[in-house]
């Protein structure tokens, strides 16, 4: 009645295949549908006459390999078309099974079985064998299975050697992982364990390097250059010269990249290992020892002392500060710094001289940037008009071709340009509208989905850009509006706007100021109450209109990041009450702003933003929350312009009125009307002109992501 109740399943397995048939889910080829049905149904069948035919097995035994047929299909179904599992191989895998039974009957070893077909094949082979632990071949097939796994998926050498370090073929696949992914190698290369050892002990001359890199204290001062140290082109010797000099180490780098850069292109066709992480390391150096201290500069009265720091920078390496400090650099180092030293420290100052000698390399974020400071029209003019729109023809185009890290980061660089280069230059923007329309046509040609996506989304967004036609951005693009948030979107279930401020203790007080300068706008005030009993954080809660409930971390400074311990707290406490933030305010130096951003509720629907300029930024925004609108600044935020935005959108939540930014932003403009308050104030974005995060969140819904 047992091995009854086993045939019954298999039959009810094989009934789901004439299913999935009928329905298209196995193949649509027809040819390969049936050779599949022969497979499950008479195949299986077979194998299930013969155990019951099989004189040599008792009932015990024949369970289990009844057993293994059941799970087998399970695993089959469970497992169809999915990566490494085409629906084609159920031929092989019942031949496999077949085979593998007879040896295991006999107490023979199945590993031959197995190391002659798929991975695919010996996965569901081994799994479905589990009631087979016994036969002598089952150790060795779990090794064999491995290798054939990690051989179609390099990228996951590292992780399954960790947890089999003493395989005998470890040594020639930590080889391969070196080819595919340096970085794990190097990573296990520090751990203090037996994979660790095996690395350390590697007789490839490669892999030592990467070893003795790994365990130097100076490490990550190395890793950016492991590619030319792996060539022989640089010696430990000469970064130790520089490593402890930031100004010698970062020109090091400099130099490093525009070589890399060039390898990559034709004839050479050569990527760079590491050269992502070369270029984290260039940008943290340029943040760290240039941008903001000339930032930090912005009140010294002469610029000689405030860019002093900048001082003997080749064009090439103020280039690269201005393109990799964009997320926070102030306008005011950039129009009164990087930008005209740069032109200072070339002999013959040509734009296209400029491009040139770093090969192209971030050009589009070059030429984003100074449209966004109004210096574009002073950049092309340092060219010939012909090469002007050889720039900015290649500006445009190419944008379907994706990118290996930051795929959208050139399109949303294109995108975000637009509205500064319409706004000076009509001529100009109708250059670059007319090169998208040529490019989409291209790609509807071409039958490319990506380009008609990106193609079509820009077209819409730069004629968005003229007022006088009034596009309406959301139905065209069709996304939740873009102009406003309903206040019904913005309250829970009781009614309340719950609001969650992040602020953050600096060594210059300018935290600790924000958060005096912040709360200051609700201490005393009527139709507010205030508590900051709490050492972590302070609330604040609305007495009159509408509930609006505001909690703001308090900015600690000390050892051990009391601020960020503070707002995990604070977070927790939400999170406890299930109070879901849906307004988020971040407040505090640009640098701060990647903490904010990991740490963003999913509820959150404004995000009001010091500075968000970068494609990281708005990407991992618009990742953590899809449908979040984000106020956002050029440059650092300003207490002049935050408090005025923060009241008028408290002053809307109060009265139970919708945001309408158009409406509300013209409010704002009039209080901004002259001087330097209306320079701050136009380096803001509100949402409905932020075209690079409208372009994101349109493209992902294009694509289906």
């Amino acid at each position: 009645m047992e091995r009854e109740l086993w045939h019954n399943n298999i039959d009810k397995q094989q009934k789901k295949a004439v299913q999935f048939v009928n329905q298209g889910k196995i193949s649509p080829d027809t040819t390969v549908s049936l050779q599949i049905m022969d497979a499950l149904i008479r195949g299986v069948d077979d194998l299930e006459n013969q155990i019951e035919m099989d004189s040599t097995l008792n009932g015990n035994g024949k369970i289990k390999y009844l057993r293994s047929i059941d799970y087998l299909l399970q695993n089959y179904f469970s497992n169809l078309n999915r990566r490494d599992f085409p629906a084609s191989l159920a031929p092989a895998l019942i031949k496999a099974f077949g085979q593998c039974m007879e040896l295991d009957k006999q107490h023979k070893s199945f590993g031959p079985v197995i190391e002659s077909n798929d991975y695919g094949v010996d996965k569901m082979l081994i799994e479905s064998l589990k009631y087979s632990e016994d036969n002598p071949g089952m150790a060795g097939a779990r090794i064999v299975l491995m290798q054939k796994y990690l051989t179609l998926h390099p990228d996951q050498i590292m992780s399954e050697l960790a947890k089999n370090p003493n395989a005998y073929f470890a040594d020639s696949l930590i080889k391969v992982a070196v080819s595919t992914d340096i970085s794990k190698v190097y990573d296990y290369a520090q751990a203090n364990n037996k994979l660790g050892d095996r690395i350390r002990h590697h007789s490839d001359s490669t892999v030592q390097l990467i070893a003795r890199i790994a365990t130097s204290k100076s490490g990550q001062l190395y890793f950016p250059f492991l590619d030319n140290l792996m060539r022989g082109k640089i010696t430990l010797k000469a970064i130790d010269s520089v490593k402890e000099n930031d100004l010698g180490y970062y020109r090091l780098l400099v130099k490093t990249r525009i070589e890399y850069v060039e390898r990559s292109l034709p004839p050479y066709n050569d990527t760079a290992n590491q050269l992502q992480t070369l270029t984290e390391m260039m940008k943290r150096k340029a943040n760290q020892y240039f941008i903001r201290e000339i930032n930090a500069l912005h009140t010294s009265p002469s610029d000689n002392i405030r860019f002093r720091r900048l001082d003997g920078l080749s064009a090439q390496e103020l280039y690269y500060l201005a393109v990799l400090g964009e997320d926070e650099i102030y306008t005011s180092s950039y129009t009164r710094g990087v930008y005209p030293r740069i032109w200072q420290a070339m002999a013959k100052p040509r734009a296209d001289s400029l491009i040139m000698s770093v090969h192209a390399d971030f050009f589009r974020k070059f030429i984003k940037m100074a449209a966004g400071y109004n210096e574009l029209t002073d950049f092309l003019g340092k060219m010939d008009k012909q090469n002007a729109e050889t720039l900015m023809k290649a500006f445009v185009i190419g944008l379907e071709k994706p990118r290996k890290i930051n795929d959208l980061e050139d399109a949303v660089d294109v995108a975000d340009s637009y509205s500064s280069i319409m706004d000076k230059n009509k001529e100009l923007a109708d250059f670059i509208l007319n090169e998208v329309n040529v490019s989409y046509t291209k790609n509807v040609q071409e039958n490319n989905k990506r380009g008609m996506v990106i193609y079509n989304l820009l077209r819409i967004l730069f004629e968005s850009a003229d007022t006088t036609k009034k596009v309406d951005l959301s139905a065209l693009l069709g996304i939740p509006s873009i102009y406003g948030k309903d206040y019904s979107n913005l309250t829970d279930d009781s009614g309340r706007v719950i609001q969650q401020v992040f602020f953050y203790g600096d060594e210059d007080k300018d935290g600790q100021t924000s958060y005096q300068n912040f709360m200051s706008m609700f201490r005393g005030k009527p139709g507010w109450r205030v508590d900051e009993r709490k050492a972590e954080w302070a609330s604040i809660t609305s007495t009159k209109g509408k509930p609006v409930w505001i909690f703001a971390n308090k900015p600690l400074y000390g050892e051990d990041d009391p601020d960020d311990k503070a707002q995990d707290k604070l977070i927790e406490y939400l999170r406890e009450r299930k109070l879901e933030p849906t307004v988020v305010i971040h407040r505090g130096h640009s640098y701060h702003l990647s903490t904010t951003i990991q740490k963003l509720p999913s509820s959150a629907r404004i995000i009001v933003l010091g500075s968000c300029g970068g494609y990281n930024n708005l990407n991992e925004v618009l990742t953590a929350c899809p449908d979040a609108h984000i106020v956002s600044s050029k440059q650092v935020g300003t207490k002049r312009v935050n408090e005025p935005i923060l009241q008028a959108i408290n002053e809307r939540l109060l009265v139970g009125h919708n945001i309408d930014w158009i409406t509300m932003w013209r409010e704002l403009k009039k209080k901004f009307a002259t001087g330097d308050a209306k320079e701050m104030f136009d380096d803001y974005i509100p949402p409905y002109k932020n075209l690079g995060a409208i372009f994101i969140k349109a493209y992902r819904k294009s694509m289906g992501e």
